[in-house]
């Protein structure tokens, strides 16, 4: 897998027929390790061991329904009183973070109505605090500290 701009992890990986598959901490479960999935479990890692996100509030690939069909946000952070507080859309290395990644973010966050956005693909990250008294945002320079 490609390196990226996080920190290396003590990822647990294993070797099965169907390909190389990585634990993931949130689901207790393994996965196939795909570069998005590469993707999505270094941003798990980094919320919880750097930023000090407990555990048990990050959700992966969370279900939602979006104007009548079943869709999946990658990472959805929880804050102590158990409202979602920050979305993170992952994308493999190949992909560009365009304004097509944001707008797939934004939809998401019409159901989820987070106050923090965030869109990587290991290479490149975007946050955003969404105001949705004011209908705006803007971008940070890092994450928000966990509420």
């Amino acid at each position: 897998m490609n390196a990226l701009q996080f920190p290396s992890f003590p990822f647990r990986l294993r070797s099965t027929p169907r390909g190389t598959e990585i634990w993931d901490r949130c689901r207790s479960s393994w996965y196939l390790l795909t570069p998005e999935e590469w993707v999505r479990q270094h941003v798990v890692w980094y919320l919880i061991e750097h930023l000090n996100y407990p555990a048990g509030r990050v959700a992966v690939e969370k279900s939602l329904k979006l104007n009548g069909m079943n869709k999946r946000a990658d990472v959805v952070v929880y804050s102590a009183t158990g409202e979602p507080f920050l979305l993170v859309e992952c994308k493999s290395t190949d992909v560009d973070i365009s304004q097509l990644v944001f707008d797939q973010a934004a939809r998401y966050n019409l159901v989820l109505r987070v106050p923090y956005l965030m869109v990587t693909n290991g290479l490149r990250h975007f946050t955003a605090q969404i105001n949705f008294e004011e209908n705006n945002w803007h971008f940070l320079q890092n994450l928000p500290v966990c509420q």
